[in-house]
Order: C-alpha cells, then structure tokens, then sequence
C-alpha cells in the first residue's frame, strides 16, 4: 500500500468530516444497535399519547426497582425514583454520590406528546349515512397527510359520575379502525389546484366512526344513536360524557423496520420518544456519581404550556424539591447544573434539498445531532448554546466513544422550530439541545435510523458519566 502523502495526512488530521456509525461500529456494537431498537419499537407501539407514554414510563421505572416520589419525602444518595405529574409527565431520577451544590443536577429533557388530531368537546353528528366525530388538530401538520389512512382512538374520558375510563381502540388485530376521508381524484381538479396549507381545510377533518342505522323507525339520527348506544353500553359513556374527555385520533400503523436491510425504523411518534425512550432507560440502566434526571414533559408541540408542559413551574419545583431534601442551596445547584434538551433534527433528504444547507444538515446514520442554537430565521426563540458548554459536551462524547455531528433546521430562511430548551436555560442552567435525526417529521409516519437511536442512549450515558 502506498504511503500517504504529506499534505494528505495533514488533511485528515486537521479536516472535519461525518462518520457514519454503522460503518465505525463493529460487529458485537451492531448487534446492540439491532436489539436496543426491539425494546425501542415494542415502547413505541405501547406509547402512541402522552398519557400512555408516562404510564409505560412509570412501569419500566418501578420493574428497575424506582419507587414513587412526592413532594416532602427524604431523599439518600442511592435512591431510584419517579415524579409523575397529573398521568401525562414524568420525572424519572437518581441521587448521587457527588455534592449538589459543586456538581448541579445532569437533566436530559424530552417531550412525549406529538402532533395528533383531537376531538372535539362536542363532536358527534350524522350526516349521509355515516356517523363523524369533529376535531381539532394539535401540533404543526399537514393536514392532507392524515385523510385516507387507519386510524385509532385512544385517550380518557371522565364521566358524568366521576369514574374515568381509558380508551385505546384500533390497535388490536380484531379492532375496528377510524378513517377521514379524503376526495376522489376524478372530482378532485379544484383542490389539486389549491396551495397544501389548503388542500385539506382544519373543518374536514372529521373522523367516520360508524355507519349501521340503530334499528327503531321512531328515532332521528339512527347510525348516530347506534353509535351513542355502543359506546353506552361497552363504556358506560353519553353525549354529554365528551366534555370530559380527552381523545385523540392517531395512525393505527406499528413500528416497522424499514428497508431491505432493517436499518431504518418506520413509525408513528418518533417525535420525540425517540429522544424520551434513550433519556429513560439511560437513567433506568445506568449507575451514576451525579444526580440525574429524565423529565419526560408534555405539550412541547403546542408551546409547552399549560400544567404539565415545560414552562409549568413544577419541574423547578421539583429541583428544589431535591435540593432541599439533599440539602442543598437550590440557586447553586441551578448555577451548577447541565442539561441535554433532547428533542429532534431534520434528517437531510435528498428528495427536497432546496430546503437543506447541507453542510450543516443532520445525515441519516451519522448519529445524535447536537443543535448550539434552534429558532426561526435570526435564531429567533432559541437558547444558543455556549462555546463552552459545547466544547465540555464534545470531551464527554470524545470520552465516551459516541459518534455523533451538528446540524441547524434547515437553511437560514427557510423556517426553523424550537425545543424546552431555552426554558431550562431560563432558570440558569448550561443546556444544549442533542437529538435524532427524522425523515417526514410530524407525518403519520416518521423515519428513523437505528444507529441515531442507539448513538442517542450512548450520548446519555457519556453525559451521566
């Protein structure tokens, strides 16, 4: 073999280039890639709304000997803990050996809510020979991609005497399923010619949930009744019950692996419980000197508001709560604190690289992405990581052996989103944003590599360590 030359060595000692994990990982490290995606795909299949999410969550934190913690109770070094907050977040925590006040918390920071379409509080009517429910979408979508596709019903209404019951329906082999309907393209000339934004209006997303007339001559609405009777009789559910309620409609589809190699993941939700599945069970698996959390939040899609959203004031509540209980003064623990907010990327596709500039896009394959800024345009709404926060999380991953790269959303004007991160940031606390780069982001069916999903849950152990 040739030697190489001077001005190529130099090249490659002082150049920057992408690896692709697959391509750096050896057999055994593959093999780990595979199987962490099995555990991985059987939560996502289980994990289809938040509420759900922080439920398995909380079941995989008390199997791995997590006991529940609230407001008030003592805490040790050692001790293996979970925060729930109203059924639809979850902290999951270790307290560590290190003193708090010297070495602050390590916080990864993920979201498991995801874009859906949610019924109405009022929804029900018929209308030529089938039976709708009227919804109201929740999170950024185009909307076109949620006509003519399976569809499943899950969520939680309180009824009218207090009890409340759980709905998952569509997702069993012998499940009905749900649909919208979309227009043929024969009639459909007048729509094709609209902008996308207006293909699919906000209003024509209404849910067929039956069709079979209730078989009494006397009654209005039958196909509507029947359905009424159905849900009474299987639920113990009225009309008026949908007040209460909280439902979502969301792609009936199961993670599937994905190409003839099975190294791509296919899936409702990986947005974000790609990033929340890593951050637990990293926490779930991992021993650490460092007290570390995995604040599972909801609402990140909409803004994060509201009670159990990132900007709800329990979650720095909760850090005191820690302190406090350790201890600790908590504004010195917040100044000595670190935080991944982990949340994803846009993976560049070839298919639409006018939008990517693409040197400073995520690939597929290449690992967790880590973002030093997010925001619109002038890094409008975005936390902007430090230098030196970035170069202390670049010496943890150099030390924990992760492949991983950086990338922004997208080129310059093109658009942007934002993450909880600049809400952590906001309490004096080093954040940065890391996370996994998707393909079709906030569609029905998102995609994903394998070996990001595996570099991710390395990052979080490096970062723990």
């Amino acid at each position: 073999m040739a030697e190489k030359s001077k001005g190529k060595q130099l090249l490659e000692k002082l150049s920057y280039k992408k690896q692709n994990y697959f391509e750096a990982a050896n057999a055994a490290e593959r093999k780990e890639i595979f199987a962490y995606a099995e555990g991985y795909k059987a939560f996502l299949d289980a994990a289809k709304t938040e509420r759900e999410a922080c439920a398995v969550s909380v079941e995989m934190a008390k199997k791995a000997g997590f006991t529940e913690f609230r407001f008030g109770d003592k805490l040790k070094a050692g001790d293996k803990k979970y925060f729930i907050n109203r059924g639809k977040s979850v902290v999951v925590f270790r307290v560590g050996k290190k003193n708090l006040e010297e070495d602050g918390l390590r916080l990864i920071a993920s979201h498991i809510d995801a874009p859906r379409v949610d019924i109405k509080q009022n929804p029900m009517y018929e209308e030529a020979g089938m039976c709708f429910l009227k919804t109201h979408y929740y999170g950024g979508i185009k909307k076109y991609q949620w006509t003519a596709i399976p569809l499943a019903l899950h969520g939680a209404v309180v009824l009218k005497n207090g009890k409340k019951i759980e709905l998952n329906i569509g997702e069993a082999a012998g499940d009905p399923v749900f649909y919208i309907d979309d227009l043929l393209p024969h009639l459909g000339g007048d729509q094709m010619g609209g902008k996308a934004a207006k293909i699919i209006e906000g209003e024509q997303l209404n849910v067929v949930v039956g069709g079979l007339p209730y078989d009494d001559e006397d009654v209005g609405d039958k196909i509507k009744l029947n359905v009424l009777a159905y849900l009474n009789e299987k639920y113990g559910m009225c009309e008026e019950d949908f007040l209460s309620a909280e439902l979502s409609a969301v792609p009936a589809y199961p993670a599937r692996d994905v190409g003839f190699d099975r190294a791509l993941i296919g899936a409702y939700g990986h947005d974000d419980r790609v990033c929340a599945y890593p951050a637990l069970t990293a926490v779930l698996n991992e021993n650490s000197e460092h007290t570390v959390l995995a604040m599972l939040v909801d609402k990140e899609e909409i803004g994060s508001e509201g009670t159990t959203g990132m900007q709800c004031k329990v979650y720095e509540d909760l850090m005191e709560e820690i302190s406090v209980a350790l201890g600790a003064n908590f504004r010195k623990v917040r100044a000595a604190s670190k935080c991944l907010s982990s949340d994803v990327t846009a993976a560049y596709d070839p298919n639409f690289a006018g939008v990517y500039e693409k040197m400073n896009s995520a690939m597929l394959s290449c690992g967790t992405c880590m973002s030093k800024f997010t925001g619109a345009r002038g890094k409008s709404g975005s936390n902007d990581a430090s230098a030196e926060f970035v170069g202390e999380v670049r010496k943890m991953f150099e030390e924990g052996g992760v492949i991983w790269q950086t990338a922004e959303l997208g080129k310059v004007d093109a658009g942007g989103g934002g993450t909880v991160a600049k809400f952590l940031a906001n309490l004096n606390i080093d954040t940065v944003d890391l996370g996994v780069p998707v393909i079709s982001m906030h569609a029905p069916y998102e995609l994903i590599s394998k070996a990001d999903l595996y570099s991710n849950y390395k990052a979080f152990l490096a970062f723990m360590k």
